[in-house]
């Protein structure tokens, strides 16, 4: 089977964002010099990658319930995915002619169909035959890729055997699919998955359908800066009390853009690359220097890894395919890349950057996702525009506030300081609530000079997805700034007010948010015979972060401002007094100051751990004890 390439992609390296699309899509192919940095990143990567997944798989023929899935070290179940490996494990088998690698994909694949595939040709996220079957898409252009690119190092048979039941799976997403059935992830990545099987094997039909969707799911980008939207239950996918739709970055970045992007440049849709290019300008806008997506606020932030999303793919083909618009795009899968290498330990990625020091095991799903689109950038990459990180990241070089009126979010900067403040009220599933950093909280606090200070987590760590979380080791603390109080041990917190609201303004070189919030509980009830309306301001200069918390009202019970601080076990951390606290980072020193006096909730070792975004944190608390006003600053030297 003669190796074909899918998309031809234009590689004019740098043109400038004005150019229309249209000569972008006939640009020469003029094969630029790529990088060579960035090459060896994600080939070395997908090598430790493939094997760290060879090194977990299961070999029992004896128990055909396990024998060939990837055993998870964290998670007591075997993910139905793991077959998403199918399409890495034959590119090295390809590239090395290591007979090991053809052995791993066959035996996830006879895994598969021993344990989650149906007879209506679906795969299910689980052996139960009645849980969830959308994640066939995945599989099938898993499989569909590996065949087209790779097939030929099969045997006849098997090569027969894996086409036939491509088609069935194809069928399935043919006949199941439509653009609000579930999540957008859902039909957009199908939009590619459709076309990608319907070249395979020459279904007219598929690519069709395909076509449809890619229609449809223009009018799934938020009307200012163009954010996709559409992840929430269908049953709930109203807009918010504040009409802002339902957005996850995570999932966004690296699922269902990359898919779009890989259609629109194969079939050359100029008008949804139009469409694309804006969005995936605005999502770049949340990548932290470091490579990091911010999903702080993502109403699926449950999964938020401070790389990306637990179970999705990488944002890698999105921005690395379009890095001919914009050279920036470029940087961010160089970026994110390195990120997730320095979160890979043993050949596996841990879910997030703190993981590898609380000796927490990662889960093996984050690695066969992510190995996907590695492969798939050098399956394309004679095609693909220069790549490299020599331009900036919106976010390195930001200054001022940036409000996104989309999602009632804030991004700051000044100096070397970065933030998010968010006031989003769009909820994953409304008759449940999974706070994402909400109600005027602090999401973010980066500093370029020594990294994460602080980072939203869920307000209380829910197993939202069983199959696809890990379970929070140890006592959950949220790690979201924020104000709380405890009323007949009932939790109130600005985090639960979805309708406070943030103002903004940018004078004498310094920045002020303004949040305006009550405390509540989590069935959204304020909190009474204390004190629950207050202000906090975060005020920003080049020098420092301050954040200002207070109250016109008495307040009666014990009321706090919670400050987590992102610090892994390792870090040096001196009490100067009871108002002054120093953490010591590689980089330089975290100095903290209030007003009264810093404690330390209750820990059960050093530090604590949360699962979202995956990091260690020291959870600092200040209360309000004459004063009805806190004052806290954050220095860095």
């Amino acid at each position: 089977m003669k190796r074909r390439n899918f998309i031809q992609l234009s590689t004019f390296a740098g043109v400038g964002l004005s150019l229309p699309m249209a000569g972008l899509l006939n640009a020469c192919e003029s094969h630029p010099e790529h990088s060579i940095e960035f090459n060896n990143l994600i080939t070395g990567l997908l090598k430790d990658w493939s094997d760290g997944m060879l090194k977990v798989q299961i070999n029992n023929p004896s128990n055909l319930e396990v024998h060939g899935a990837l055993g998870c070290p964290s998670c007591s179940h075997i993910h139905g995915r793991c077959m998403d490996a199918v399409y890495p494990f034959l590119y090295m088998a390809d590239k090395t002619g290591d007979q090991k690698y053809i052995e791993g994909a066959k035996l996830v694949m006879l895994w598969a169909e021993n344990n989650v595939s149906q007879e209506d040709g679906s795969w299910t996220v689980i052996k139960n035959p009645k849980s969830w079957k959308g994640i066939t898409v995945f599989g099938a252009i898993a499989l569909a890729e590996a065949l087209h690119y790779h097939g030929h190092v099969l045997d006849d048979e098997t090569h027969i055997a894996w086409t036939n039941r491509l088609e069935r799976a194809g069928q399935y997403i043919y006949d199941t699919f439509t653009i609000d059935f579930t999540n957008i992830n859902y039909p957009g990545t199908a939009v590619y998955g459709l076309n990608l099987i319907g070249g395979v094997l020459n279904r007219d039909d598929f690519k069709a359908k395909s076509k449809t969707l890619a229609s449809q799911v223009k009018a799934y980008f938020t009307p200012n800066e163009g954010l996709l939207f559409g992840e929430c239950k269908k049953s709930s996918s109203k807009l918010s009390e504040k009409g802002l739709h339902g957005v996850d970055l995570g999932y966004n970045v690296e699922e269902t853009l990359n898919s779009l992007v890989m259609y629109a440049l194969k079939e050359k849709d100029e008008e949804l690359l139009q469409i694309l290019t804006k969005s995936l300008n605005s999502h770049l806008e949340f990548m932290l220097p470091d490579g990091a997506w911010d999903n702080s606020w993502g109403n699926r932030m449950y999964k938020w890894s401070y790389w990306g999303s637990r179970t999705c793919d990488g944002s890698q083909p999105a921005f690395g395919m379009m890095a001919h618009i914009n050279p920036a795009f470029g940087t961010a899968a160089v970026k994110n890349t390195e990120l997730l290498q320095r979160c890979t330990a043993d050949g596996l990625i841990h879910g997030g950057p703190g993981f590898i020091e609380a000796e927490i095991p990662p889960c093996v799903h984050h690695t066969f996702t992510h190995a996907k689109p590695l492969a798939a950038l050098l399956d394309h990459w004679e095609h693909l525009p220069e790549i490299n990180k020599n331009t900036n990241l919106p976010r390195l070089t930001a200054d001022g506030v940036k409000h996104f009126k989309d999602l009632d979010v804030f991004l700051f900067a000044r100096g070397d300081w970065r933030g998010t403040v968010s006031a989003y009220d769009a909820e994953y599933h409304y008759k449940e609530d999974f706070r994402q950093a909400s109600g005027g909280a602090l999401g973010i606090l980066y500093h370029n000079k020594v990294g994460l200070i602080c980072a939203a987590s869920m307000a209380k760590y829910e197993m939202v997805e069983k199959n696809n979380q890990q379970v929070q080791p140890g006592k959950d603390i949220c790690l979201t700034p924020r104000i709380e109080t405890f009323k007949d041990d009932v939790w109130y917190t600005n985090l639960y007010d979805l309708p406070a609201t943030v103002a903004s303004k940018d004078v004498d070189g310094v920045v002020d948010l303004v949040a305006d919030v009550k405390l509540k509980n989590g069935k959204r009830e304020l909190v009474e015979g204390t004190a629950n309306d207050f202000d906090i301001t975060y005020r920003c200069s080049a020098n420092e972060t301050t954040i200002l918390a207070k109250t016109n009202q008495e307040i009666t019970t014990p009321t706090a401002f919670v400050l987590p601080i992102v610090s892994p076990n390792n870090e040096v951390v001196t009490i100067v007094s009871d108002t002054e606290i120093i953490v010591q980072k590689p980089e330089g020193l975290v100095t903290i100051k209030a007003n009264a006096p810093i404690k330390m909730k209750a820990l059960e070792g050093k530090r604590t751990f949360n699962m979202v975004p995956g990091v260690e944190a020291l959870p600092f608390e200040i209360f309000f004890e004459d004063s009805k006003a806190i004052e806290i600053s954050i220095l860095v030297s």
